[in-house]
């Protein structure tokens, strides 16, 4: 049973949580550029939170579903349809053989990535330990590649047509609140932790960074979020090796504009790392746009590690508010 690309969209991936333990030889993480869409799109069709899910950038796919299937939308919204029948993001659906899910475009800039869940997982090339799409060494996904015009996408099972009436009667019932914090919400300014170099920026370097806007460049990709502003200075020249880089590290190469490095960074980075996006607040960045301005707020690790406690205890809490669904899609699920 499978899922056929009729349109591939601008940039559609498969994603997973990366692929991790492999940096010391070269290999990059990659996975979701907003990982918390990413874990609450597996929530709500009940699938673990390792499992692979579409990555889909600004202009969505046009998808045809061979087989029935549960599925949930996360991240921006990008005008889901099912049969030209507009759906909504953060809840669950099924669609049957033949239906298409199309994505129109994002009507009022809600952001940039939506993910799509199918209940059981999708199939794709397991590499090192994950299905993560690497777009530079092409690797995992399907053929480490962003998708095609007529890709065809395997599903891990199906769900029997005679259950598909009960399956459909039963989520229409189910009622969904999702707490604060889980959904997509636009957040200005993010919040850094001190890098490894933070003290040896002038204090105007560090004074600018934290008190202006920068501006997303449109030389932006899964690499790294260029940004444009106040240049940013070393109080005297530093020379340094090379170090392991984070999801959300702050480099300043010599022009002083800084980089935000994302999901798909180089292993090891040479330049300068003046902060750390914490954990918590990539998504936000992820999901802004080129042209869009951002601004940087200094916290604690501490308060760091706090913030994100409390989201995982909410991704927690709606695991247990679907127990029910997961137990009842899972006696009508069928793998292959």
């Amino acid at each position: 049973m499978s899922i056929v690309v009729i349109k591939p969209g601008m940039l559609s991936t498969i994603q997973d949580e990366g692929r991790w333990q492999y940096q010391r030889l070269g290999v990059g993480v990659t996975g979701a550029m907003d990982p918390s869409a990413l874990r609450l799109a597996n929530i709500l069709v009940g699938n673990s939170r390792i499992l692979p899910c579409l990555e889909i950038t600004l202009t969505g796919p046009t998808l045809r579903f061979d087989s029935n299937a549960c599925i949930a939308i996360t991240g921006a919204f990008l005008s889901p349809h099912i049969d030209n029948k507009p759906i909504q993001n953060n809840r669950s659906y099924i669609l049957t053989p033949g239906q298409t899910l199309s994505f129109k475009s994002s009507p009022d800039n809600t952001g940039v990535r939506a993910y799509l869940a199918v209940f059981g997982g999708l199939k794709g090339n397991k590499v090192l330990n994950s299905f993560s799409t690497d777009l530079k060494s092409t690797l995992g996904g399907i053929q480490g590649r962003a998708l095609q015009k007529d890709d065809i996408i395997e599903l891990n099972g199906r769900f029997r047509s005679r259950h598909i009436l009960e399956i459909k009667q039963f989520i229409a019932s189910r009622s969904l609140y999702l707490t604060s914090g889980l959904g997509i919400q636009p957040r200005q300014t993010l919040r850094v932790i001190p890098g490894t170099h933070f003290a040896k920026f002038t204090d105007d370097s560090i004074h600018q960074f934290l008190d202006t806007e920068y501006k997303i460049s449109a030389q932006s990709d899964r690499m790294g979020y260029r940004l444009q502003g106040c240049s940013l200075n070393l109080a005297e020249p530093l020379q340094i090796y090379s170090e392991p880089t984070s999801f959300g590290t702050i480099q300043v190469p010599p022009d002083g504009n800084p980089i935000v490095l994302m999901a798909d960074r180089q292993s090891t980075g040479g330049y300068p790392k003046l902060a750390n996006v914490i954990t918590a607040d990539l998504g936000y960045l992820a999901q802004s746009l080129p042209g869009q301005s951002v601004r940087f707020s200094l916290t604690t690790i501490d308060e760091a590690q706090k913030i994100w406690a409390e989201r995982n205890t909410r991704f927690k809490q709606l695991q247990v508010q679907l127990r029910d669904t997961v137990d009842f899609l899972t006696e009508k699920f069928t793998y292959f």
